[in-house]
Parts: structure tokens; sequence; C-alpha cells
């Protein structure tokens, strides 16, 4: 609101609605992830290592979607977590390939439970027909901004 009480132009804006559930998504994404000793973003490092184990730095980053120096930190916080550990890659005597440890692969289980809860959460009292409109739009939604 304004100083004198009235919305902005800005926030009336589909975006902005979106921009506010994303915020709210990803502070309940992460208040679940904590129960866990995660920090949001962290599970999306371990997805992608649940689905191919062994990735170098620059494919999580490619995967991801954020810069290299991103990953880095985030691994290192993994690392100190004893949910991954890196080695090298035997077939290139300079690259580092990242590997889940037991902790780290025990985890995918627990980390599915905190996105369903939030997922329940997110859409109580919508119908699978409204859920599927909606995962549909954003996926056209991301797509039109990929194209950037």
């Amino acid at each position: 609101m304004t100083s004198a009480g009235r919305t902005t132009a800005i926030e009336e804006t589909t975006g902005f609605a979106l921009a506010k559930a994303c915020r709210a998504h990803r502070v309940n994404v992460g208040v679940a992830l904590a129960g866990v000793g995660l920090h949001v973003g962290q599970e999306m490092v371990l997805l992608e290592l649940w689905k191919e184990d062994g990735l170098k730095g620059g494919e999580l980053a490619a995967r991801l979607g954020v810069e290299p120096p991103t990953v880095t930190r985030m691994l290192q916080r993994l690392e100190g977590c004893g949910l991954v550990e890196r080695r090298r890659d035997p077939a290139d005597a300079r690259g580092v390939r990242v590997y889940l440890t037991e902790k780290g692969r025990a985890l995918e289980g627990p980390v599915g439970e905190c996105w369903g809860g939030v997922e329940e959460k997110t859409f109580r009292g919508m119908s699978e027909e409204e859920k599927a409109l909606l995962c549909g739009l954003l996926a056209r939604v991301r797509e039109n901004l990929r194209a950037v």
C-alpha cells in the first residue's frame, strides 16, 4: 500500500501474486526441511544426485540453473554435514565428481515427506483439475521466462 492507503499498480499484477506465493511456499519448505537438517535449496542438489550420482559441479550448476560458485558453496555445506563427498574423477585428473554418502541417500524419503506435506498444505481445498491447470500454467510461465 502507498502512504495514502492505496495499492500500487505492481501489487495488482499477477506476477506480484506469484512472487508472494513463491515466497510463502519457500518459507514453508524451509521450515519443513529444517526438521531434517537442511536449508532451502540444498534438497535440490540432493535431488539431482538422487537421480544421477557422481555429477561434476558444473553439471550440477547447469541442472540447477545457478552459477558454479553457488554450487561450490552448497557442496561445501553439504559435505560439512556429511551428506555428499567430492572425489577426483578417474577419467579426468583435474575433475571432481560429487557423490552422495549413505547419510545423503537416507534423506530422500524424509525430504519427499517434507515436500509432500507442503504440497498438501499449498493445495488444500483445490480439486485435482485445478491443481493440474495451475501446474500447466506455471510450466508455461516458466517456459516464457526461460526465453529471456
